[in-house]
């Protein structure tokens, strides 16, 4: 399994409906993580989802997902 499918495969074991998309690379540590990711917040008026870069789900830190990814 590739780091990639890692990070989707334990942040879907720790919230499975999460809305989300990565950029800039494959996080390795909580500042990346914190940078690369942007969260699904809502939608505009055509139903395309609305990112966020502030993670406002408390169960997908960096150290969470890390551990889980960890176990895979």
């Amino acid at each position: 399994m590739t780091e990639l499918e890692k990070l989707h495969q334990a942040i879907r074991t720790l919230k499975p409906d999460v809305g989300y998309m990565m950029e800039g690379g494959i996080p390795t540590n909580e500042t990346e993580y914190n940078q690369f990711m942007k969260w699904v917040s809502g939608a505009d008026e055509w139903n395309r989802a609305l990112f966020h870069e502030t993670n406002p789900h408390s169960e997908l830190t960096w150290t969470a997902v890390k551990t889980e990814m960890d176990k895979l």
